[in-house]
C-alpha cells in the first residue's frame, strides 16, 4: 500500500510570492530577502525589528560543539572572559556565567542599533558610494599617471643632480682633508728641525762659555729664520646646491592626504514628499500639554509641559521615567503669560543623555541608564538665566539661550564638551542686540544657530552663523503679517521648521530665510502645534500640541527611488563635490537665492498681438510672442521685428520654442514642425507629420539634451502622449502611461523640462487639470493638482527656473504658483498685478534670471526678477559641507 501524499505548504512572503526567510516583529509580516531589504530601507518601517523567520516560532538553535572539548557543547557564557564555555571548561567556573541563549539574545539586543544602521543606511548608501569610488579611481588614475607622474620624474632628476653634486662635494672634502694632513706633517718636521737648532745653540751657549753673549745672540738672529705657524681648518658641509630644505621639498611635495570616511549628503538621497503624511498619533500620560520634545531614538522621546513635568515616553504614550527638578516659568510677573512659559528646556546628546535646566538654573545631565544626575554647568551669574538649550551633533557643543530679566535682553552662549564657555552671540556688527527673548534654539546643517525669539507677542526666527554674524531674521512670509514663533527645528535638507502661534501653523523656511510653505496646519488630533523635534534617522517630524497632550508623528521627506539605476545615481551624485579638486565647482543653487518681494523690472505692450498665449525667449531682450492668429518677434520696446505667416492658429498652447542656435521651432497650420533660421530667411520642415491620427499640440526644445519634446493629441479617442525627437528629427521616446497602465495626460497644452531632466507638462481639459511630471526615462513622478483639495487647478503657461522650481499660471486663482521640483507647493509667486490683469504665459530667461509673464486679456508682457545672486565665495570663506554657505565666519567670543 502506497503511503498517502501529504501536501506541504511553503511560507510565502506577505508582500510577494517569494519564499519567507525573515519576520518583522513590529508589523508581524513575513518577508523574503528582497522585501526585507526594501522593508528596512523604507522610512515608514525603518525602525522595525526584523529577525530571521525561525525566531517567530521560538526556534531553538543547534547546539555548538566546544572547540577545546570536542565531546561537549557550549552551555554557558563567561562574562569575564566573554567567551562561550562548556561543562569541562574548569578555568571559568569561578567566573560569573549566564546561559548561552540568554547571553546571545542580550548581545543581539545590544547590537541591534548597529545592525539596523547597516541594514537601513550602509546598504542603502553602498551603490552610491561604489559609483563615487569608481569615479574617484578613474580621476586618481588620470591625475596620477599624467600630472603627478611627470612631476615625480622631474623631482627624481632634480634629486639625482643634487646627489651628484653632493658626491663631488664629498670628494673635494676628502682631498682637502688629505692635503691638510700633508701640510701638518711638513710643519711638524719644520718645527722639529727648528727645535733641534734651538737646542744646539743652547748647548753651545751653555757648554762653550768662550763665546760672548752678544756674539751668540747675533749669530742666532742671523742663523734662524722666523717660522710662521698657521692653523689649517676644514669643515665638512653641504653646498648651497643641496640643503635639507630642498631635499624635504623634493620628497614631500607629492602627498596622499587622508580625508576620513566617505559619506553621501542627504540632499542627494532625500526629497520632499507631495504633501505631509500622518505616521502616528499618541496621547501622553503624565503631561497636560507638549511644550518641548527631544528625540532619543526613533521610538523614544522626552516631552515636557508647562508645570515642570518632564517624562520619557515611547510610542505607547506611557511614561517610562520622570524628572522632578525641571525648571518652570520663573519669570512670572515680569511679562505677559506667553513669556512666562519657557520652551526648549531640554535636549539629548549623542550618548542619549538628557541635558536640562533645573529649578536652580543649573544645567544638569541625566545618564543614559536614568540613574545618575550630574551638574554639567553650574549657575554663577544671577543676572543671566538660561531659557533654552540645544546640543550640537556636529560639534558636540551646548548652545544655551540666555535672558537678562532686568534689561530684558537676550544672548546665546556656547559651551564645549567640558562645560567651558567658548562663545557669546549678542549683537550684530552694527552693535544692535540680536535677541529679545530666546525661547527655543537649534542648529542647521551648515552650522547656523537658529533661535525662536519672541517677547510681548512679537517675534522672529533669528539666524546667525556659527561664528556669530547675523544672517537674517524671519518675521513672517508676507508684509504686515506677524510671527509668534514657538517650537523650532531643522531637517536633513536644511529646512527651518517653526511653529507659529499667530496662525496655528508650521512654517517651512529655506536655509537662507525664504518662506517655502505652510508645512502643517492645526489638525483635530493635535490642536495647535507648539513643539517640534526632527528625527534624523527615520526622517520623521514629532509635533506636540499647545492645548492638549497629543503628539503626532509626520513624514514629509522620503528617500529617492531605488538607487539601482546607475543613471539616476550619477544624476544624484552630480551635485556632490569631488574631494581634492583644485577649483571648487559651485552650482547655481549655491550662487542664487530667492528674493522677496517680486521686483517688476519692465513691462511692454506687444504690437501685433491681442493677447499673449505663449512666450519663447531668444535673447535677454528679444522674444517670440503668439496669440491665436499671430506669431511675432519683438523686443523690450514691443515693436514687431518679424512675423511668421504659417504658424498654427490655436488656443492656449505652447506652439513654439527656440533652440540653442536661436532658431524658432513651431507648429505650422498643417501640423508639421518647422524650423526658422536665425536670420529669419529660411524655413525648413524639421518633423513632417506622417500619422494623421495624432496632432502635435505643444513643443519644447531641451537645452540639456538638444532633443525636442512634443505634446501629442489623438482627438478621436481623446488620449494624449509626449514624444521625444533627437536633433535629427528621429523619434526616440514616447510617454503615455504610468507603470499601472493608466493614461498620464488629458491634453498637454504646455511643456517644459526641469534641470534634473524631468518632463513637466501643463495638462488641462474639461474643467480639471494638473501639472504632470515624469522622469527623463518616462516614469511618472507626481501630478500637482493645486495647493489644496478645495482649490482646483487650471494650469496654463509653465516654465522652470535656475533653482529647479516649477512655475505655472493658474487660471482658477489668477496667480502664478511656485512649486518645488518634487511637487510641494511653496508660495504664490505672482498675483494679479495692475499691469497684467490675468497671467497666462511664462518664460524664464536663464541668462539674465528674469521671468517673462504674458497676459490673456491684453498684449502686456511684464518682466520680473525674483532670483538674485549671492555674494561670491572666496578662498578664505569656503562654503561648508551639506549645503554651500556664502557667508563668512566672524569670531565673536564675548564673556558677560
Amino acid at each position: 500500500m502506497e503511503a498517502a501524499i501529504v501536501p506541504s505548504q511553503v511560507h510565502q512572503c506577505s508582500k510577494c510570492p517569494g519564499d519567507t526567510e525573515y519576520y518583522c516583529v513590529s508589523c508581524t509580516s513575513d518577508l523574503c530577502p528582497q522585501c526585507k531589504e526594501n522593508h528596512v530601507k523604507d522610512l515608514n518601517t525603518i525602525d522595525h525589528d526584523v529577525v530571521s523567520h525561525r525566531y517567530k516560532f521560538n526556534y531553538i538553535p543547534t547546539q555548538e560543539i566546544s572547540v577545546r572539548h570536542q565531546r561537549n557543547v557550549y552551555i554557558n557564557y563567561c562574562e569575564i572572559c566573554q567567551v562561550p564555555v562548556c561543562y569541562h571548561c574548569t578555568q571559568h567556573r569561578s567566573h560569573r556565567q549566564l546561559d548561552v541563549r540568554t547571553s546571545y539574545e542580550t548581545k543581539r539586543q545590544q547590537h541591534r542599533a548597529t545592525i539596523d544602521s547597516i541594514r537601513s543606511d550602509a546598504l542603502f548608501y553602498r551603490p552610491v558610494l561604489l559609483l563615487r569610488i569608481k569615479a574617484d579611481f578613474q580621476t586618481c588614475r588620470k591625475e596620477l599617471f599624467t600630472l603627478y607622474q611627470s612631476e615625480m620624474v622631474t623631482k627624481a632628476h632634480t634629486l639625482k643632480h643634487l646627489i651628484y653634486y653632493l658626491q663631488n662635494d664629498l670628494m673635494r672634502v676628502m682631498f682637502c682633508d688629505f692635503d691638510f694632513k700633508h701640510r701638518l706633517l711638513k710643519q711638524k718636521l719644520e718645527m722639529l728641525r727648528h727645535i733641534a737648532g734651538l737646542q744646539r745653540y743652547v748647548n753651545i751657549y751653555e757648554q762653550r762659555r768662550v763665546i760672548r753673549p752678544l756674539q751668540f745672540l747675533s749669530s742666532i738672529k742671523r742663523a734662524l729664520s722666523q717660522i710662521q705657524l698657521k692653523l689649517h681648518t676644514s669643515k665638512l658641509s653641504m653646498t648651497e646646491s643641496l640643503n635639507k630644505v630642498d631635499v624635504m621639498e623634493s620628497l614631500s611635495s607629492i602627498q596622499i592626504t587622508e580625508r576620513g570616511n566617505r559619506r553621501v549628503g542627504d540632499q542627494c538621497l532625500l526629497k520632499l514628499m507631495y504633501g505631509t503624511e500622518s505616521h502616528q498619533s499618541l496621547t501622553l500620560t503624565g503631561v497636560c500639554c507638549c511644550y518641548h520634545i527631544s528625540c532619543v531614538t526613533s521610538d523614544r522621546v522626552w516631552v515636557s509641559d508647562v508645570w515642570n513635568n518632564l517624562i520619557l515616553t515611547d510610542k505607547t504614550g506611557i511614561p517610562l521615567h520622570h524628572v522632578d527638578d525641571l525648571c518652570r516659568g520663573l519669570y512670572r510677573g515680569y511679562h505677559s503669560d506667553f513669556t512666562d512659559l519657557q520652551g526648549g528646556l531640554h535636549t539629548v546628546n549623542s550618548e542619549s543623555e538628557l541635558i536640562y535646566i533645573d529649578r536652580n538654573d543649573n544645567i544638569n545631565k541625566l545618564s543614559k541608564d536614568l540613574k545618575t544626575t550630574t551638574t554639567f554647568i553650574e549657575k554663577t551669574n544671577f543676572k543671566w538665566r538660561p531659557r533654552c538649550v540645544y546640543w550640537s551633533p556636529s560639534t558636540g557643543d551646548l548652545l544655551v539661550g540666555m535672558y537678562h530679566i532686568h534689561t530684558e535682553t537676550g544672548k546665546v552662549t556656547r559651551y564645549n564638551g567640558s562645560g567651558q564657555l567658548t562663545q557669546t552671540i549678542q549683537r550684530d556688527k552694527s552693535g544692535r542686540l540680536v535677541y529679545s527673548l530666546p525661547n527655543y534654539i537649534t542648529e542647521n546643517n551648515n552650522g547656523d544657530v537658529v533661535v525662536s525669539d519672541s517677547i510681548y507677542w512679537h517675534g522672529a526666527v533669528v539666524v546667525t552663523e556659527r561664528g556669530g554674524r547675523h544672517r537674517f531674521s524671519y518675521t513672517g512670509h508676507s508684509p504686515g503679517s506677524e510671527l509668534m514663533p514657538c517650537g523650532i527645528c531643522t531637517d536633513s535638507l536644511s529646512h527651518i521648521l517653526v511653529c507659529d502661534y499667530e496662525t496655528k501653523t508650521v512654517h517651512m523656511l529655506h536655509m537662507d530665510g525664504q518662506f517655502l510653505s505652510h508645512l502643517l496646519t492645526g489638525s483635530q488630533e493635535m490642536g495647535e502645534p507648539r513643539s517640534l523635534s526632527y528625527d534624523v534617522k527615520s526622517h520623521r517630524l514629532w509635533v506636540g500640541s499647545w492645548d492638549n497632550n497629543q503628539v503626532c508623528v509626520y513624514r514629509y521627506i522620503t528617500r529617492q527611488d531605488a538607487l539601482t539605476d546607475q543613471s539616476r545615481v550619477m544624476e544624484s551624485l552630480s551635485g556632490i563635490p569631488t574631494p581634492g579638486t583644485e577649483k571648487a565647482q559651485y552650482g547655481n543653487q549655491c550662487l542664487l537665492k530667492l528674493t522677496s518681494p517680486l521686483d517688476l523690472l519692465h513691462f511692454l505692450i506687444v504690437k501685433g498681438v491681442r493677447c499673449c498665449y505663449h512666450i519663447s525667449c531668444v535673447t535677454s531682450d528679444r522674444v517670440w510672442v503668439s496669440d491665436r492668429y499671430t506669431l511675432t518677434l519683438t523686443d523690450t520696446t514691443g515693436a514687431t521685428l518679424h512675423t511668421v505667416e504659417d504658424s498654427y492658429s490655436g488656443l492656449y498652447r505652447g506652439l513654439h520654442t527656440v533652440n540653442s542656435e536661436s532658431e524658432l521651432i513651431y507648429i505650422d497650420r498643417k501640423y508639421n514642425i518647422n524650423k526658422l533660421s536665425k536670420d529669419m530667411k529660411t524655413t525648413t520642415t524639421f518633423i513632417e507629420r506622417t500619422d494623421s491620427t495624432w496632432y502635435p499640440w505643444c513643443v519644447y526644445w531641451s537645452p540639456s539634451t538638444g532633443d525636442l519634446l512634443v505634446g501629442m493629441r489623438y482627438i478621436h479617442t481623446e488620449t494624449s502622449k509626449v514624444t521625444r525627437y533627437n536633433q535629427s528629427g528621429q523619434l526616440t521616446q514616447t510617454m503615455q502611461r504610468d507603470n499601472t497602465g493608466r493614461e498620464l495626460y488629458k491634453v498637454p497644452n504646455y511643456i517644459t523640462e526641469n534641470n534634473n531632466g524631468d518632463v513637466v507638462v501643463s495638462d488641462y481639459d474639461d474643467g480639471s487639470g494638473a501639472v504632470v511630471v515624469t522622469e527623463r526615462g518616462g516614469r511618472h513622478r507626481f501630478s500637482y493638482t493645486g495647493r489644496s483639495s478645495r482649490l482646483r487647478l487650471k494650469p496654463r503657461g509653465i516654465c522652470t527656473d535656475e533653482l529647479s522650481h516649477i512655475l505655472v499660471c493658474d487660471d482658477e486663482t489668477k496667480k502664478v504658483h511656485i512649486i518645488h521640483k518634487d511637487g510641494l507647493f511653496l508660495s504664490y509667486l505672482l498675483t494679479r498685478p495692475q499691469e497684467m490683469d490675468r497671467p497666462w504665459s511664462l518664460n524664464y530667461d536663464f541668462n539674465s534670471h528674469r521671468l517673462w509673464v504674458g497676459s490673456l486679456n491684453n498684449s502686456t508682457v511684464c518682466i520680473y526678477s525674483y532670483i538674485i545672486r549671492k555674494a561670491a565665495p572666496t578662498d578664505e570663506h569656503r562654503p561648508r559641507t551639506d549645503e554651500e554657505d556664502m557667508f563668512s565666519l566672524t569670531p565673536a567670543v564675548l564673556r558677560i
